[in-house]
Order: C-alpha cells, then sequence, then structure tokens
C-alpha cells in the first residue's frame, strides 16, 4: 500500500473511532443511544398522525433522522422540528438535508428538555423509560390540549393512551397515541 493509501486508512479509522466514541460519550449523557426505528414501526407511527396534522410537530430524539424525513414527507403542511443532541448522527442527518431537503424540516442540536413544547401540535418519540417519565409532567404542564404525543415501545406512565397498537415483529413492539386533555381533566 501506498504512503498515501496508508494515510487515508489511517485517516479513516480515525473518524470512525471519533464517531463511535462520540457516540459512546454522547450515550452516557444523554442515557440513550441513537436507535434507528425499524421501517414497520415508522409506518405504524405515520398512520397514528391523521394527514391534515399542521403546525409544529416535534420529533425528540431524532438520531440518524429515520423518523424525521419520512414525517416532514406525511405532513408537508406541518413545521417538523427534530432534536438530535449526538453529534454524529445529527451530521448525518444534516447532509441528509442537505442532499434531499425538505422544506417543511428543521434540524436542531439541542437538549430537547431545554426546548420548549408549548407550540407544539404533536411530539413524536422513541425513548427510554426515564425519558418518558420526565417528560410526562413537561407534556401535561406544557403542551395545549388536543395535542398528539406518538411513541414506540415505551409508555408514559400514569397516562392512557387514546389508542395502542402492538405489532407483528419479533418484539410486539407496541406504538402508543395520547391526547393531551383538558387541563381539568385526569389522566
Amino acid at each position: 500500500m501506498s504512503t498515501t493509501g496508508t494515510l487515508l486508512f489511517l485517516l479513516l479509522w480515525a473518524v470512525l473511532l471519533v464517531g463511535a466514541l462520540s457516540i459512546v460519550v454522547s450515550t452516557l449523557r444523554t442515557g440513550a443511544p441513537p436507535m434507528p426505528s425499524p421501517p414497520r414501526v415508522r409506518r405504524a407511527l405515520l398512520a397514528m398522525l391523521p394527514r391534515d396534522t399542521a403546525g409544529t410537530v416535534l420529533e425528540l430524539g431524532a438520531g440518524w433522522g429515520d423518523v424525521a424525513f419520512p414525517l416532514a414527507d406525511h405532513l408537508p403542511q406541518a413545521r417538523v422540528v427534530a432534536y438530535e443532541l449526538s453529534w454524529l448522527p445529527f451530521l448525518f442527518m444534516r447532509l441528509r438535508q442537505r442532499f434531499f431537503p425538505r422544506a417543511n424540516l428543521t434540524l436542531r442540536r439541542e437538549d430537547f428538555f431545554r426546548a420548549s413544547l408549548q407550540d407544539a401540535g404533536c411530539v413524536i418519540c422513541y425513548l427510554s423509560r426515564g425519558h418518558m417519565a420526565r417528560l410526562a409532567p413537561r407534556f401535561e404542564a406544557d403542551l395545549p390540549e388536543g395535542a398528539h404525543i406518538v411513541s414506540h415501545t415505551f409508555a408514559l406512565r400514569g397516562w392512557t393512551p387514546a389508542r395502542t397498537v402492538r405489532l407483528d415483529d419479533l418484539y410486539r413492539t407496541p406504538v402508543y397515541l395520547y391526547v393531551v386533555p383538558p387541563r381539568e381533566q385526569a389522566r
């Protein structure tokens, strides 16, 4: 192998190592790895949303963008905002947005726990039990009445789903739809 080839090989390995380490550090920091949602799950998530969903739709923990981009396509009249803190998946999404842009998709490399939820008509999430437990009071306090929350795998403890679908996959993956009730109603 030539010197140039060796340098390129070492550079590639260095980039891969730094990328892998960034995911590990981000996972330790946030408590959740950037996991993709399988195609069957994505289809079920999108099917839970009315086609006329408008306004702001948030995806919390967008990972590699495997839900954010189909979501933007599925709801062209909505403003989709995808939050991801891990820099490697976020850069991947940025590249994807650069080459395959969605005019209604905004990518944010921010901690979604610090983001405002007040204007969101819909929230999509694939997070851990701990994240869902931490978000539940924020959803209750900040989301407008009637807002939709769609989550797969992890339920909102203390909330009653408006609809639950169990997929016919190896894990019998649950997909939950919650609707924020009027403030005076109990869950």
